[in-house]
């Protein structure tokens, strides 16, 4: 019998905000905007549906601004990412990340009737400089936080070893962030995980089996438009989201 949830909440960084997905307009979709409109094709009555991720939080924040307004929007599906911003900094503890994720974990447990998604994000190393150190990072926190929590009653989404994501077809031209086709497919991944079925109007098994992209270069203009803004930013202690608010910070209808 395929699930069915009546109010979803995301929470997380860039990665669930939807960077990467820009519409006409200027908003973000992203993935967990798609698994929205998979769970209200399967429902029988309305759903609601917010997102608090904000980009650029590293995992503390994530849980300091979001988890708690989350849960008093009781909803009964939450999912979760966050680290990936953590693992980018010159230091990272992965077992202070492992923690902080079971604690979260463990308070939505809480809550009566709340089902939780924890996701670990997708892998862009081979894509960008240092990729190297990123990958060996991202193969610790996703295998640390995942085997943490197998034990526990919470679905389990591994992005990070979905090899067709690596793809740079799934890229946007940032190379940090995944475009429309990638946040589809993560969709794809967390709706399969839910036993939800993926509306075959995405194309995701078509573009799958579709020819791999080509490897693109880090030219010159790459560094100056992306890599070195994005050092600016570490450098002054800024971040990308700074005085951003969540993009659905209420449950509203599915459009």
């Amino acid at each position: 019998m395929t699930a069915q949830f009546s109010r979803y909440v995301a929470l997380g960084d860039s990665f669930t905000e939807g960077v990467g997905d820009e519409l006409p307009d200027g908003r973000v979709r992203g993935w967990a905007d798609f698994v929205a409109l998979g769970l209200q094709a399967v429902a029988d009555e309305p759903i609601g549906y917010a997102n608090l991720a904000i980009r650029g939080r590293k995992l503390g924040p994530i849980i300091a601004e979001q988890l708690e307004p989350a849960l008093a929007l009781k909803p009964d599906l939450m999912t979760f990412n966050g680290g990936g911003n953590d693992i980018m900094r010159p230091r990272v503890t992965i077992s202070w990340v492992v923690d902080e994720t079971l604690k979260v974990v463990d308070r939505a447990l809480q809550q009566d009737g709340l089902h939780v998604v924890v996701l670990a994000g997708a892998n862009p190393s081979r894509h960008l400089p240092l990729g190297g150190l990123m990958q060996r990072r991202g193969d610790q926190l996703a295998d640390a936080v995942l085997g943490a929590l197998h034990a526990k009653p919470v679905t389990l989404v591994n992005n990070w070893a979905d090899e067709t994501l690596t793809d740079s077809r799934y890229w946007s031209v940032d190379k940090l962030h995944l475009n429309a086709l990638g946040h589809a497919r993560v969709a794809a991944n967390v709706l399969t995980a839910l036993d939800v079925p993926v509306p075959a109007e995405w194309g995701v098994e078509e573009v799958a089996d579709a020819g791999s992209g080509a490897r693109s270069r880090n030219t010159a203009r790459y560094y100056r438009e992306y890599v070195l803004p994005w050092i600016g930013r570490r450098v002054t202690g800024r971040s990308s989201g700074d005085g951003r608010e969540p993009k659905r910070a209420t449950l509203l209808p599915v459009d």
